[in-house]
């Protein structure tokens, strides 16, 4: 079968490895899956004309209620969607957003959600049976660069001190958009940093927004203590993950972050801010820490440092998880059955 998969692929972002990882399930499954970026398509019909090509498509998948999901609504073929996260928890206070949203739901065969709070929130919000939605957890694979040098990451980051071994470094790895909220934690860490300087924070990852880039390059240029690394490929940022003393997420929403579930697979604790999204992964005090504002960002992060027996307790507990909740090959053997229901429609 040849499948049309849409999805938003700005490069190194969590979409694009998530999109890339789904496709080689299908296509393992002996498919035909064109994987397309959605800001190639002005409208649902430039998708219609592209889905006409000779030999044709026989069915779609999407990433996104709405970025994707809306342009396949005038398509007669099969198709299936992906809860993006942003699409159920924010972009359904939009009524506009939201209507479109119902609809390409109701004419989805199937829709996955990552985690089954995110399933309930879409059955609350959008009219939908419930039978149509699946749970399915991120899988997650770890693969760190052999050859990555800790010291020119830390160099080529701005990070100016011979005490490389000494530095307690929390690394916030994000793409620079709104919802990602990367200067949430500038401010206080910033102040933190005056009082003990071998604590540093390197916010990493693309630049997606302009406007928000170039605000957080002037914040870091005079908040001592924060810095920002350019975007690394995927196995030099697990190294990168592997050698900082926590991983950070400020996010104000999230649909489920891979990068929180790869610092667990890779043994470091993760700090998160306390959102749906990233409790429905990190347990406070179990698999990780919750924080709900900048200062209490600080009063974990002092914990964490402080009590070596939580940090071993949520790195340990956080592996476990990963391993028990975000199997490759689970998340493998879903995608293909749900694309068979879509071969025999």
């Amino acid at each position: 079968m040849k499948l049309l998969f849409l999805a938003c692929l700005s490069p190194k972002t969590g979409n694009y490895t998530t999109a890339e990882r789904i496709r080689s399930h299908i296509e393992s499954a002996g498919h035909t899956c064109e994987l397309r970026d959605v800001a190639d398509f002005q409208s649902p019909s430039d998708v219609a004309h592209l889905l006409s090509q000779n030999p044709p498509f026989e069915a779609a998948l999407a990433i996104h209620l709405f970025k994707a999901g809306r342009l396949l609504l005038d398509i007669r073929l099969p198709f299936g969607v992906i809860f993006g996260g942003t699409d159920i928890n924010e972009d359904v206070k939009d009524e506009q957003k939201r209507v479109v949203m119902e609809q390409v739901l109701l004419k989805a065969r199937f829709a996955v959600a990552f985690t089954e709070k995110l399933k309930e929130e879409a059955e609350f919000v959008l009219v939908s049976p419930s039978s149509k939605i699946y749970v399915q957890p991120q899988g997650i694979q770890t693969e760190v660069a052999e050859k990555f040098c800790w010291t020119e990451f830390l160099r080529s980051s701005g990070v100016r001190t011979e005490c490389v071994d000494e530095l307690c470094v929390f690394l916030l790895v994000c793409g620079l958009r709104r919802v990602k909220d990367p200067l949430y934690l500038a401010e206080v860490f910033s102040e933190w940093h005056s009082e003990n300087h071998l604590n540093i924070l390197i916010i990493i990852g693309p630049k997606v927004d302009p406007a928000l880039t170039a605000e957080v390059e002037a914040v870091v240029k005079r908040a001592t203590g924060v810095f920002l690394a350019q975007e690394r490929s995927q196995q030099e940022l697990h190294a990168a993950i592997k050698r900082c003393f926590a991983v950070v997420n400020s996010s104000v929403s999230e649909g489920m972050s891979a990068a929180i579930l790869e610092a667990m697979d890779l043994r470091v604790p993760v700090l998160a801010r306390n959102i749906p999204g990233n409790a429905a992964v990190v347990k406070h005090g179990v698999t990780g820490l919750l924080f709900s504002s900048p200062q209490e960002f600080v009063h974990q992060s002092q914990r964490l440092l402080s009590d070596h027996e939580l940090r071993e307790r949520v790195v340990r507990n956080g592996k476990l998880y990963v391993e028990e909740h975000h199997s490759v090959k689970l998340e493998r053997e879903t995608y293909q059955r749900l694309v068979d229901t879509l071969h025999k429609a």
